[in-house]
């Protein structure tokens, strides 16, 4: 049967080979097609804060800060600013910047979306220390901090924070997010869902035209078929290679592989909310049983590193002193018969249909069995399975997290405080109120000692209390045709295209 299967398999990637191969080359130049895992979600920023719809968003708006590709802040929007105190930030708007609708930039516009973000966000634990705007006049504005806040700054670059017009935003109320309007180099055309995105030139924008007249976006959630996708000359650029098709993919002739540094974070969360898991002993069993190296070898083949704790070397004030659970099934079968589950138990592991994730849960079923625990997969859609964690649904479920800023407020507060349950990251509904206030201590001091004693007792508590498996740091994989000129990956995962274009002859 395996064989049969695999035989069907190779037959249908040479039809699907030959069928879209020919006459891909002749295609539209001015259209850069990029080619991705996951469809988005909303093209509101203030809808949510996934990675697949950030980076559309990207394309679409633009920030009062900007991030470059090394985590440098740089001037986005705001022409200048001036640290008048610790809790004020002075700032000018460039002048004659236009929204897609016509309608031009004003400080009103920072304001109202500030307001709007800190109301509907799940984001919005990025400008929780924001008091108010205080406006001066069209072009420059004040914002009172109720605390200060060392990555203040940084957060503002964040695509989260990407500035809306108001008049957009009402007009649109709540089909906003499918009909997007942003000052960015891109507009957008027309989304068929689970498909693509169609972006046009902007040529009003503040910057000058982008190189590109068109982007498309397409949904391949499988790796294989993507890498294919580029190979046969029907994408340009491909976001996350599979790590199994990225060795061969690079050494192609007219392909560019990109390996670079990553944020990300991978793990496996756990429902702390539900029996058994609101059992410490029962996380920790867990965490013994698995054999995490052997797992990130085989899911990531190579590219990427057993997470020891939730994050990434990269990121500052990471605690690279926790050791990690390491492998113990004795100790695992232990901890839980003293949790009353030496019989072990009945649960579920949930993933979106990305391949990694599914190659994890497949392992991770067979060795959870070896110390009694049943365990189900249950494979779903990106957008419904955000949906259904936020509510709290799953029993496990594996997911990833880009600490997008380079900070430890980031890479932390949304996914542990216990103000953050559901969509804003914390899945799984754990709290605890020492962490809480140390999160509270990091976010808030002006002291980098301070806050780097505070980021490393969190990290240390919540490695002993589990509500993660610490799973890998990966690495960003992408590619691109060697016609691609511009393509710069960003270590967070969201590529400006602004400058990207296919210089094929």
């Amino acid at each position: 049967m395996k064989k049969t299967v695999t035989l069907l398999l190779a037959l249908t990637l040479v039809v699907t080979i030959f069928a879209t191969g020919c006459g891909r080359n002749e295609r539209d130049l001015e259209t850069l097609v990029v080619a991705s895992m996951s469809d988005a979600r909303s093209l509101d920023p203030h809808g949510t804060n996934d990675n697949a719809s950030s980076r559309v968003m990207k394309q679409i708006y633009n920030t009062l800060m900007e991030q470059q590709d090394d985590l440098e802040v740089d001037f986005g929007l705001a022409k200048d600013y001036e640290m008048v105190s610790e809790t004020e930030y002075r700032f000018e708007l460039h002048q004659g910047v236009l929204f897609h609708n016509g309608e031009e930039l004003t400080s009103n516009d920072v304001k109202f979306t500030f307001e709007r973000m800190k109301e509907i966000s799940p984001a919005a634990f990025l400008i929780d220390p924001i008091d108010r705007v205080e406006i001066e006049d069209d072009y420059n504005f004040t914002i009172h901090l109720k605390f200060p806040f060392g990555p203040f700054i940084t957060h503002l670059s964040h695509t989260a924070t990407a500035i809306v017009n108001e008049k957009a935003v009402l007009e649109a109320g709540e089909d906003f997010g499918r009909n997007p309007v942003g000052t960015g180099p891109f507009k957008f055309v027309e989304w068929n869902s689970g498909d693509s995105i169609k972006l046009e030139r902007f040529d009003a924008y503040y910057e000058g035209p982008a190189a590109s007249k068109y982007v498309l976006f397409r949904f391949i959630s499988e790796n294989t078929p993507r890498a294919i996708a580029l190979e046969n000359n029907e994408v340009d650029v491909i976001y996350d290679v599979g790590p199994e098709d990225f060795g061969n993919l690079a050494q192609r002739d007219g392909i560019v592989g990109l390996q670079t540094d990553g944020l990300t974070t991978f793990y496996l969360g756990f429902n702390v909310e539900k029996e058994p898991f609101n059992d410490v002993r029962v996380r920790q069993a867990i965490n013994l049983a698995l054999d995490v190296d052997l797992a990130t070898e085989v899911a990531f083949q190579g590219y990427a590193n057993t997470a020891k704790g939730p994050l990434s070397p990269n990121v500052q004030f990471a605690n690279n002193d926790i050791e990690g659970y390491g492998h113990d099934i004795e100790e695992a079968k232990r901890l839980l018969a003293e949790a009353g589950f030496e019989d072990g138990f009945s649960t579920s592991i949930w993933t979106n249909d990305n391949p990694v994730r599914e190659r994890y849960a497949a392992i991770f079923q067979e060795q959870l069995a070896q110390v009694g625990i049943e365990v189900s997969i249950e494979t779903m859609e990106f957008a419904p399975y955000l949906d259904r964690t936020a509510l709290g649904e799953h029993d496990m479920f594996m997911l990833g997290w880009v600490a997008v800023t380079g900070d430890a407020d980031y890479g932390l507060y949304s996914l542990f405080h216990s103000d953050e349950f559901g969509d804003a990251g914390n899945r799984t509904f754990y709290a605890n109120p020492r962490v809480d206030e140390l999160l509270d201590i990091g976010k808030t001091s002006p002291l980098e000692e301070d806050r780097a004693a505070a980021y490393y007792e969190v990290q240390q508590i919540i490695f002993e209390e589990a509500p993660w498996v610490f799973l890998a740091f990966r690495d960003e994989l992408n590619a691109h045709r060697d016609h691609v000129e511009g393509f710069n990956p960003h270590m967070a995962g969201h590529h400006s295209l602004y400058r990207v274009f296919n210089n094929k002859q």
